[in-house]
């Protein structure tokens, strides 16, 4: 029996990429952090990889910081640089199900964040959560 399933909650680590194919089809990319049980410890970060309604609906209400649920399943990209000709990979965690797990005044908030304390100068990994 072979099992491979993922469940996180979290916030976003930014906003999701969008992208859309002639098919119709719909794939949104982001991250996640996810923090451990002590407070002290930095967070895990993920890379979500969302296809169909379910990103469509990333696009529309998922921002920097909102808090998430996901289940999935794990997965490795590989590919060959372009540059330099070497094989790469990158754990990604295809969603099935995404969860919107904030409340509305969470999301404005956020809003009212992103537009003017989010945008000073801070790299991703030193999102105050």
């Amino acid at each position: 029996m072979a099992i491979n399933s993922v469940t996180l909650v979290g916030r976003a680590g930014r906003d999701p990429e969008v992208k859309y194919f002639e098919s119709g089809t719909v794939v949104a990319n982001l991250t996640m952090a996810v923090n451990r049980r002590n407070k002290n410890d930095e967070p895990d970060w993920f890379n979500l990889e969302i296809w169909g309604k379910q990103a469509q609906v990333a696009a529309d209400y998922v921002k920097k910081g909102s808090l998430i649920g996901i289940t999935g399943s794990f997965k490795l990209d590989s590919w060959k640089d372009r540059n330099t000709g070497e094989n790469r990979n990158k754990p990604v965690v295809r969603v099935d199900r995404l969860e919107l797990l904030g409340s509305k005044r969470d999301s404005e908030n956020n809003n009212f964040q992103n537009n003017n304390t989010f945008n000073q100068t801070q790299s991703h990994d030193e999102i105050p959560f």
